[in-house]
């Protein structure tokens, strides 16, 4: 499996997704970054695979480079921006209750997405 989709930022491709996990693999340009947001009903974990990414996760802004990587709770504010030069590479693993693309709330977008 491996389904693509375009986004402002960059791009996703869907490694696995079943009932229990899904797996992603997120490529954010350089100068752009994801909204700031949430879920209700999973909890993230990213994994930079290439490039630096500066991540948000509630109140703590830091940034994470190759092998590293950061847990994102339920419910918690998050951001992930490209903070190098390169487009920065992400493997995202979501755990949870489910996994559709509509549980997401934006409190901050640079796209204008609702």
């Amino acid at each position: 499996m491996q389904d693509s989709c375009r986004r402002p930022w960059g791009e996703f491709h869907i490694l696995a997704d079943n009932s229990y996990v899904k797996v992603k693999r997120l490529i954010i340009n350089p100068g752009h970054r994801l909204s700031l947001q949430s879920h209700k009903l999973r909890a993230e974990h990213w994994v930079v695979v290439r490039g630096v990414a500066t991540v948000t996760v509630d109140q703590e802004t830091r940034q994470i480079t190759y092998g590293q990587y950061i847990f994102v709770p339920t419910g918690a504010k998050h951001r992930i921006a490209c903070a190098g030069t390169e487009p920065v590479e992400i493997i995202e693993i979501q755990t949870g209750e489910a996994f559709p693309e509509e549980d997401i709330t934006r409190y901050e977008d640079d796209y204008q997405r609702v």
